[in-house]
């Protein structure tokens, strides 16, 4: 198993910290991981990526040239990045600031509305964890116990509740996709 994985969007939504708390999940998991961040020079309000490869052989490039997964949480993302993916990949779409599909046809698509499940928690800071949440659900890259691990692992030294409160939002996100996938 090799799958890559391309988070992208604004600045300040929490995308390399998306990529990196997979990154430590797949570790955790004791499988083969790169993250490549790339950001612009303004970083909040610019744009904001990275891959992720998880896998269970060696990884020879952390260039992600065809991945499996693509999440945009903007719509240049979208736009970006909607002819990059593997032909039956899916791509992730922010629907809350998506309204558009992407052109091709030859994908999945999953909306999810990472802002509005993120304000219902009453922490609209944590829709990058409610968006990973949904990742994984669909994809199963790794598991829920390993994300959640991997949060304690990111946020080690911050308050308890902030922790809690990503875990609570990633399995938010979690429960929506798998939702989603029961009424199609």
């Amino acid at each position: 198993m090799l799958l890559k994985t391309v988070f992208s969007g604004f600045g300040g939504q929490g995308v390399l910290m998306m990529g990196y708390v997979l990154a430590w999940a797949g570790l955790h998991e004791e499988k083969h991981v790169t993250f490549l961040p790339a950001y612009g020079a303004e970083v909040r309000g610019g744009t904001a990526n990275c891959t992720v490869v998880v896998s269970t052989e060696e990884i020879a490039s952390p260039v992600a040239s065809s991945p499996e997964y693509v999440v945009a949480m903007n719509y240049p993302s979208m736009v970006k990045y909607q002819n990059m993916i593997k032909t039956g990949g899916t791509m992730f779409l922010n629907s809350d600031l998506i309204s558009q599909r992407p052109a091709r046809d030859d994908m999945q698509v999953m909306l999810v509305p990472a802002n509005s499940l993120a304000h219902e928690l009453g922490s609209d800071r944590s829709l990058n964890m409610v968006m990973l949440g949904a990742v994984v659900e669909v994809t199963g890259i790794v598991s829920q116990e390993a994300i959640f691990k991997a949060i304690e692992t990111v946020l080690e030294g911050k308050k308890k509740n902030i922790i809690e409160m990503n875990q609570k939002a990633c399995a938010k996100g979690s429960e929506f996709a798998s939702n989603q996938a029961r009424t199609k």
